[in-house]
């Protein structure tokens, strides 16, 4: 037993867990979890604390930084769609989208030629339709090749989320788009990035995960504790007794009363978990 005994962290892992927007916008490499970030961690681990990572990244996106992180608790990976036991090698949660979702995905790129898509097949393949400079740069990124297909059609199932890639002005339209057709309430539509747009099942976000996880593991809603930077984070942090927030978080993160910390680049899961200590103390 240990003074986080019962309690739960879940940490979104680009630009919250690691500072991963220089690596995106420049083609730089991916920087490792930072030392401050890893002691604080293992200490909460040690100590009796669950860590999960909760990313919007498929799992072979993250598969290849999971080794480099400390957890001891399944990740929430595809923004919810899924749920993933690193220690078993297996999905312990999933969401699947619908038959129409590939669809009605093709619907929009009919519409809006300059809209790219990234396709997560559960089965450890990201497919992209038309892929643009974004596409690339995610590849950059998540150090996994995308498998291009022609039409989204041909893109087998089952899939746990679709990347909608463009400018945000043109995301904008294929939200109101996807409304006026009436499917929107079939799906989350979550902004993670001003120029990615996620689209899973509907109920499928961070925050149903997280609390799917916590009751897996048996722990209180009122002993989970989220940390995250973009809207795909929204979800978690309001389910949380406490979310917290990175300071190079988006203005709807710090509307939502998300605690702010330092920025992604300065430790910030490390001053979180100093203030869970505050909470519980020894």
């Amino acid at each position: 037993m240990g003074r986080f005994t019962g309690v739960l962290l879940a940490s979104d892992f680009d630009n919250t867990l690691v500072y991963t927007e220089e690596a995106l916008r420049s083609g730089a490499p991916v920087p490792p979890l930072s030392d401050g970030n890893r002691r604080a961690l293992e200490a909460f681990m040690r100590q009796g604390g669950r860590f999960a990572v909760a990313t919007g990244r498929a799992l072979p996106a993250f598969s290849k930084y999971a080794p480099q992180i400390p957890m001891n608790a399944p990740a929430v990976v595809c923004n919810g769609a899924a749920l993933y036991d690193f220690a078993a090698g297996v999905y312990l949660e999933t969401a699947f989208l619908d038959a129409d979702a590939c669809l009605r995905g093709q619907a929009v790129l009919d519409r809006f030629p300059a809209v790219a898509v990234e396709a997560y097949h559960l089965d450890n393949v990201i497919y992209a339709v038309r892929p643009n400079d974004i596409t690339r740069r995610h590849e950059h990124l998540t150090k996994v090749a995308v498998t291009q297909r022609q039409s989204l059609v041909e893109v087998p199932a089952p899939l746990g989320k679709l990347l909608l890639e463009a400018d945000h002005e043109t995301l904008e339209q294929v939200c109101a788009f996807l409304e006026e057709q009436g499917w929107s309430r079939d799906y989350e539509l979550i902004f993670s990035g001003r120029e990615l747009l996620e689209m899973t099942a509907a109920g499928a976000h961070k925050g149903g995960m997280v609390r799917r996880l916590a009751d897996r593991l048996g722990i209180s809603m009122a002993h989970v504790y989220c940390v995250g930077d973009e809207a795909n984070d929204l979800s978690m942090l309001q389910a949380a007794a406490q979310g917290f927030a990175p300071a190079n978080c988006v203005p709807a993160v710090r509307a939502c009363g998300a605690q702010v910390v330092s920025h992604a680049r300065e430790d910030a899961l490390a001053n979180v978990i100093r203030l869970l200590e505050q909470r519980y103390p020894a």
